[in-house]
């Protein structure tokens, strides 16, 4: 069950300044069948960086709920540290806790320079390992890369590309509209582009099936619903939850 938070996988590009609202939060249910195993969110807000740089704080946190914690414990938080004026990466941050499973890892974006400081903390030994990588420009890290994304024009039968660096890894990702579709959400019916990403390479989900997005087909794109095959059979994220949204909240899921 390991790596399968959801915000993992939301990765792209272009500009649309109303994309979302300071301090906005998404709060997802987490799947699997027609078990609710626990609980996903997303949140960003306005700050600064070394006292001087303006950023966005992006923060993703999922955990299982009391029930689950008995089968498969999950307590995962993943910060973004991104630049306001160039939306582009200073700091991405991991950590995990899955079952046994353990990871904590972080890289520091030097984009003027074109490299980034990757750091990887053993999960026995404690121990810090560094390497330096190359990076392209405008490289984005996961998280900062869903809300690039948002500030994109995007419609069925595009396909956007960006360069990613995370997990010590760099390669590029592609997202790809594939159909319009009308379903309920909290916000009541929406229609949604169905968004596939798409990842060059061995990467992040490397372990999984299709991954499919549903995003409101305007300039908000929220993802109200996701859904991904892995290996273990099948699990969805649905919006059930949202802070600082341009829509009113008519139905709690």
């Amino acid at each position: 069950m390991r790596r399968i938070y959801f915000s993992f996988i939301l990765l792209v590009l272009v500009w649309n300044l109303t994309a979302f609202q300071n301090n906005e939060t998404l709060i997802y249910d987490i799947k699997y069948g027609m078990i609710t195993a626990g609980e996903s969110s997303l949140s960003i807000e306005e700050s600064t960086y070394k006292d001087s740089i303006d950023i966005y704080r992006i923060l993703s946190i999922a955990k299982t709920n009391s029930f689950f914690d008995n089968v498969f414990k999950v307590r995962d938080k993943i910060e973004s540290i991104w630049r306001k004026d160039d939306m582009q990466s200073l700091r991405f941050t991991k950590k995990l806790k899955e079952g046994k499973y353990r990871q904590h890892r972080i890289h520091f974006y030097y984009p003027e320079q074109g490299f980034t400081i990757y750091t990887k903390f053993g999960r026995k030994t404690k121990k810090a390992k560094e390497k330096r990588m190359e990076i392209q420009p405008f490289t984005q890290d996961i998280l900062s890369a869903f809300y690039y994304f948002r500030y994109q024009e995007f419609a069925v039968g595009d396909t956007v590309t960006v360069n990613v660096t995370a997990d010590g890894r760099s390669y590029r990702a592609k997202i790809i509209g594939r159909k319009l579709v009308t379903i309920e959400t909290i916000f009541g019916n929406k229609e949604c582009i169905v968004a596939e990403p798409i990842i060059d390479g061995e990467a992040i989900f490397k372990q999984t099936g299709k991954i499919l997005i549903w995003v409101t087909n305007d300039e908000y794109k929220i993802p109200v619903k996701l859904s991904s095959k892995i290996v273990f059979g099948s699990f969805k994220a649905i919006l059930k939850d949202a802070k600082n949204v341009p829509y009113k909240i008519v139905k709690n899921k």
